[in-house]
């Protein structure tokens, strides 16, 4: 089997063990799961058999887990690690970062945000990339502050690029303080929003903490959009990472400033991958979207009320409106105290400059 799809997890417990076997089994790279309960026995199986994956807890008996990244930093460089511990310290965070851990979660909150856990472990078990952020797959730092932010979540995103370490406070959804490189505020915010690649975690959050941020997150990202869009002629071409993030920090700017919440873009069942801008990947969302246009096409013609062009609906929570397309259909969330007579044309408007 190859590397790339074998993970090796070493916990103690074997409650626990059998748990993370059970979730990795849902992961989308269908990898080999290994468990082992001692420090010596999984060094002896890193030597005798290929792994792309550590994922280690820290407090056990004879040999820790600290022991173990040590050695295994030194014996297999290339080896991704993830620590998954029960210890809520600083310290023992600092020094596994130390030893050149990918990511550092704890158990509790593994189990509270088990699909994000996931998307985490599939980020890592996927081939190397010189650009994007480790923990998340194929999502760049705008998506998960967005993420956050819409979920009204309460976090410390830390973010890491290389010798440099970074960090975003954000509580009940809102952007508080941001500290980069000496800098502190929006300019660290501006600073931050410049890094093309790296690793994040979210933290514990910390509410006490002070605010020096009173721009809607939205507002500042569109600002860094715009500040991109004006150099962007001095981009050197030909860069893939460069134009990705480029197209990212575009469509978000497209999204602010019509005042949308989210686009998902939903291709036919089984023939492709669904594509979200502003809001986690949605299946449940997706579907709802498909079954809207067929069932909205079927009476169409029952009733010869000619073509599709949308489909409306409304919650407490916000608008949407599906816009039908050949090959595809757009589902554009909207504030539900927006005007909804203009909404189709901004949501055509929106979705016509998508793909451009």
């Amino acid at each position: 089997m190859e590397k790339s799809h074998n993970i090796l997890v070493l916990d103690d417990d074997v409650d626990w063990l059998n748990l993370c076997n059970e979730m990795f089994a849902h992961l989308p790279s269908k990898p080999e799961i290994r468990t082992v309960a001692s420090g010596a026995r999984a060094l002896a199986l890193l030597e005798t058999e290929p792994f792309r994956l550590l994922v280690c807890d820290l407090k056990m008996p004879r040999m820790d887990g600290l022991q173990v990244l040590s050695i295994v930093r030194r014996r297999f460089p290339e080896l991704r690690t993830v620590v998954l511990s029960g210890l809520e310290d600083e310290e023992f965070r600092s020094r596994a970062y130390a030893l050149g851990v990918d990511l550092f979660w704890l158990k509790t909150d593994m189990q509270a945000n088990s699909q994000m856990f996931l998307e985490c472990i599939e980020s890592l078990m996927g081939r190397d990339m010189e650009g994007g952020f480790r923990g998340i797959q194929s999502k760049s730092l705008m998506d998960i502050i967005q993420m956050e932010c819409l979920s009204r979540s309460s976090t410390v995103l830390r973010i890491t690029r290389g010798p440099l370490v970074a960090k975003l406070w954000i509580q009940n959804g809102e952007l508080i303080d941001a500290e980069s490189e000496g800098a502190r505020g929006e300019a660290a915010f501006y600073r931050i929003l410049a890094w093309k690649s790296g690793t994040f975690e979210n933290l514990p959050a910390e509410p006490d903490r002070e605010r020096t941020i009173t721009k809607p997150v939205n507002a500042l990202l569109l600002e860094s959009a715009q500040a991109i869009d004006e150099t962007a002629d001095s981009v050197e071409p030909g860069s893939i990472e460069q134009t990705a993030h480029r197209k990212t920090i575009w469509k978000l700017a497209q999204l602010t400033r019509e005042g949308a919440e989210f686009v998902i873009v939903v291709p036919p069942e089984g023939q492709g991958e669904i594509e979200t801008m502003g809001t986690q990947p949605s299946e449940p969302l997706a579907k709802w979207a498909r079954r809207a246009v067929e069932t909205a096409k079927r009476l169409g013609e029952r009733i010869e009320a000619g073509p599709l062009s949308h489909v409306a609906g409304h919650n407490l929570e916000r608008q949407m409106l599906v816009l039908n397309q050949e090959n595809k259909c757009f589902l554009v969330g909207w504030p539900p105290n927006v005007a909804a007579g203009p909404l189709f044309e901004k949501s055509k408007k929106l979705v016509s400059s998508w793909d451009s």
